[in-house]
């Protein structure tokens, strides 16, 4: 397998749905919790990535496996298109979601129990996503999942690696006995915060779901555009790329952000612009890049001002 069709598997260039939400945790847990642990973190996006990738390539070698089109099974699909053998995707899989599970459980020994317990249920729905005989992939879950695991689960996990010793939320094992302790006082402003993100990351879903409708139908995947329908699909997908502004706005106003984050804000007419461009149509190779361009610029937005967080207020 060559770097090239291996990219293509894990499609790094998606990669960004869980860059963003690790980067911002990371100033968010400096501007609000003022706390930073660089190994964690290291370590921690390592272990992210890999599984990311190994979801990635379990999703297109399960669309391989199912697909009851020829054309997309070997023409479209990396796995077909590239002649590769199932045991060397297996094995590749294996091998990223090992080195990814050593990793967890080394932040679990580092921080305490309750990243054991994300991290498990994000791996759980990562992998379940495209894999079992009813995959999440193929209902009409997919914006909602991918979007709170990647917006919000990568999100507070970042923090929590980075802020454990605060306990904001903290799972106590003593003597067969477990204790959960959390304050609501911390953890809705982290909430509100991921809010952007999980939109944002959804959005890619339905965007992807609703340009391949009719490719999805053939192979029998039911998305949420099909349950829905296509008009009120690109309805939610409006609704989902300018929500994000109006809740970063409420932040703003509940301390939840410092104030430069309105910052944000000074992209909202190229998004419009763009939101305006996947109204007319939906193509797959014309307008989908679409939702990639609204995540890059709402997200790249509040990395840019949450740094500036740090230095200017």
């Amino acid at each position: 397998m060559t770097v090239k069709v291996f990219l293509k598997l894990v499609e790094i260039q998606t990669k960004l749905a869980s860059l963003f939400p690790f980067l911002i945790g990371v100033l968010f847990s400096m501007v609000y919790f003022h706390s930073f642990h660089p190994m964690n973190t290291l370590i921690f996006f390592i272990g992210m990535l890999l599984f990311d990738m190994a979801t990635t390539a379990i999703n297109n070698f399960m669309d391989y496996k199912k697909a009851k089109d020829d054309v997309y099974k070997y023409q479209v699909n990396i796995v077909g298109q590239a002649g590769l053998r199932d045991k060397q995707v297996r094995c590749l899989i294996y091998s990223m979601i090992g080195i990814a599970f050593v990793i967890g459980l080394i932040l679990t020994y580092q921080t305490g129990w309750l990243m054991l317990v994300m991290g498990g249920v994000a791996c759980f729905i990562g992998i379940f996503y495209t894999f079992g005989p009813v995959p999440l992939s193929r209902m009409p879950l997919g914006e909602i999942f991918s979007g709170v695991t990647m917006g919000f689960g990568i999100f507070i996990m970042t923090i929590y690696i980075n802020t454990y010793q605060q306990r904001f939320v903290y799972l106590d094992l003593h003597d067969w006995q477990f204790t959960v302790f959390g304050d609501f006082r911390q953890l809705i402003p982290i909430a509100w915060a991921s809010l952007p993100m999980v939109f944002s990351i959804a959005n890619i879903m339905l965007a992807n779901n609703l340009c391949d409708l009719e490719e999805d139908i053939q192979n029998h995947r039911y998305t949420l555009p099909y349950y829905i329908g296509k008009e009120n699909g690109v309805r939610l997908f409006n609704f989902l790329a300018y929500t994000p502004y109006l809740t970063i706005l409420v932040g703003i106003f509940f301390g939840v952000y410092r104030w430069i984050v309105l910052g944000v804000w000074l992209t909202f007419p190229l998004t419009r612009k763009l939101t305006q461009q996947f109204n007319q149509k939906q193509i797959k190779s014309e307008t989908f890049v679409v939702s990639i361009k609204n995540l890059v610029l709402l997200n790249t937005a509040q990395v840019v001002t949450l740094a500036l967080s740090l230095w200017l207020v």
